[in-house]
């Protein structure tokens, strides 16, 4: 026998002996579960196919010449032949594609027990009960789950203070700084803040009323200040020209058309987890682990502490 296919089948027989020792020595071993014993075919299946491929291809690079028609197309004077599929990889294909029928139709259907299927309905029956229970919590009890659930959710970007870490996360602190609000103000925002699609145009749709003319760099950079400032210092003029008709001339923003800037709403808070957010520093991602009542709770945390 060639020394190449002797190989081969010693190299398959130890692939395989370890495939048994590490399965059928330990406890449950081979036993009833659909799953374990459709992983453990696979393995085999891959063992098998692996070894018969690269048997035989370096074989044929041993032996066999290049031959057949050669195609018209060819980059830099190389070329390809013509020659038909070769029926191993055919073969192979084919079975693949009922291998797969099979599996998501009979060997494991897509309705079939799942583990991830069984946390995602204890979660959903966990929720159900969580929200029953504690639906009419308020005040300083909502305000204390809220901040059980950031210490556990957020303070990893957020840190334990909220304060932000090297500028990785907002400082929730405070409602807003300079480079958020000059980044919505040049950039726009869709980030859903009041929950649904109600963007705001970039500073080639501002207009500033006292001057008649679009928001000038000069101009940005004056009333981020304010904004940030909580809404003292100069500015205001600018404020009201270019965005108290959607934001209100308090910056307390208006029912279905602009967000409130001068602090924090439990709203508020709970639409950014809701939809994630995008701003200066990068992007916050949504938080669909967290349920309504803790989002609700961490929205009450946040107002809370940035008064």
């Amino acid at each position: 026998m060639n020394k190449l296919y002797l190989g081969g089948v010693v190299f398959t027989a130890l692939m395989l002996l370890l495939t048994f020792l590490s399965v059928g020595t330990t406890k449950g071993g081979f036993n009833d579960d659909i799953v374990n014993m459709l992983a453990i075919a696979g393995a085999v299946a891959l063992v098998i196919i692996t070894v018969f491929v690269v048997i035989k291809y370096v074989r044929q690079m041993q032996v066999d010449n290049a031959s057949g028609e050669l195609a018209d197309e060819n980059w830099d004077g190389i070329g390809e032949y013509k020659n038909e599929l070769p029926m191993g990889w055919a073969v192979m294909f084919l079975l693949t594609m009922i291998w797969g029928m099979w599996y998501f139709t009979i060997g494991y259907p897509v309705n079939a027990y799942s583990q991830i299927g069984e946390y995602n309905e204890d979660s959903a029956v966990h929720n159900a009960k969580f929200e029953t229970k504690h639906k009419n919590l308020t005040g300083d009890k909502l305000v204390e789950m809220g901040e059980s659930v950031f210490l556990a959710e957020c303070k990893v970007c957020h840190g334990i203070n909220a304060d932000g870490i090297d500028g990785k996360a907002a400082n929730l602190n405070k409602r807003i700084d300079v480079a958020s609000v000059k980044y919505v103000i040049e950039k726009g925002s869709n980030n859903k803040l009041l929950g649904t699609e109600m963007p705001m145009p970039d500073r080639n749709g501002l207009f500033n009323a006292n001057t008649g003319a679009l928001i000038t760099d000069a101009e940005i950079a004056i009333v981020s200040a304010y904004v940030a400032n909580g809404m003292k210092g100069d500015g205001a003029d600018i404020f009201v020209g270019a965005c108290s008709s959607c934001h209100g001339p308090d910056g307390k923003g208006m029912d279905f058309v602009a967000p409130n800037l001068a602090g924090y709403t439990p709203a508020l808070v709970t639409n950014v987890l809701n939809n994630g957010k995008k701003g200066s520093i990068g992007v916050m991602p949504k938080f669909e682990r967290l349920n309504e009542k803790q989002k609700e709770a961490v929205g009450a945390y946040i107002t809370n502490i940035s008064k």
